[in-house]
């Protein structure tokens, strides 16, 4: 990721308790659900004066495999994809991330995964040197990409057993389950839109089935009443409880 080394001139704003909270941050999602929920303002006011704003226009690369890394991330909207490249240049999606989650792997200085953007994405980035200092000086901030770093654990865990043990039918249905958690982490129930962070290819990579399944079993749970489609991309989860048995959870 490449660095954003100039000071910023947009990050202060007064706020009535007297202590300097970045502009820039005050309605973003990090700060209230992602990482930076742990800095305080003066700590916030120090990692926003190297940041910057960056644009993933979809299919653009962030960082490559095995590339020195310069400088972490926090998604402000969009998506990324993780994946790892064998010798042979077949590549494996091993994950997604979304907003707010954070990008990168302190005190690593080399990549070991390759992260492209899914889809148009907006990420705030900021020096690897300086935000490794904060980490030190912040064991609230020490906490929280903990607490990130276990969450993402189990969720890799809980993403073994579905590529494991599950159906086709279970495998798509609960790939679509992860994407509505994402988008909205508190509904479970009710109607939930979104756009698919995935081509139909990417989707039968990293659920480890063709393209043909993948469609089908789409086309399944939509003639089920379970999803709405329109177009490639456009999901619309009409049955969040009865999508949930197709998952298998």
């Amino acid at each position: 990721m490449k660095s954003q080394t100039a000071e910023r001139q947009d990050v202060h704003n007064q706020p009535a308790d007297g202590e300097a909270v970045p502009r820039v941050c005050a309605s973003c999602e990090s700060r209230h659900r992602g990482i930076c929920g742990a800095l305080s303002p003066p700590e916030l006011l120090r990692l926003s004066r190297t940041s910057g704003r960056r644009t993933l226009l979809y299919g653009e690369t962030l960082i490559g495999d095995e590339q020195s890394v310069q400088s972490f991330a926090n998604i402000l909207s969009g998506a990324v994809k993780l994946s790892k490249i064998l010798p042979d240049g077949r590549q494996q999606i091993v994950g997604l991330q979304f907003a707010p989650d954070f990008l990168g792997r302190p005190f690593h200085r080399e990549s070991h995964l390759s992260v492209e953007a899914a889809a148009t994405t907006q990420l705030c980035t900021f020096p690897r040197a300086e935000f490794e200092r904060l980490i030190a000086d912040s064991p609230g901030l020490e906490h929280r990409i903990l607490e990130q770093t276990l969450m993402q654990l189990d969720e890799a865990r809980e993403w073994m057993v579905t590529l494991g043990r599950k159906s086709a039918r279970e495998k798509v249905a609960s790939f679509l389950l992860a994407i509505a958690r994402y988008i909205d982490p508190d509904r479970t129930g009710g109607e939930i839109v979104f756009d698919l962070p995935l081509t139909r290819s990417d989707m039968a990579d990293f659920l480890g089935l063709t393209i043909e399944t993948v469609s089908r079993q789409l086309t399944a749970l939509k003639r089920d009443r379970l999803i709405q489609l329109e177009g490639t991309r456009r999901v619309t989860v009409l049955r969040h409880a009865m999508l949930e048995d197709a998952a298998g959870s």
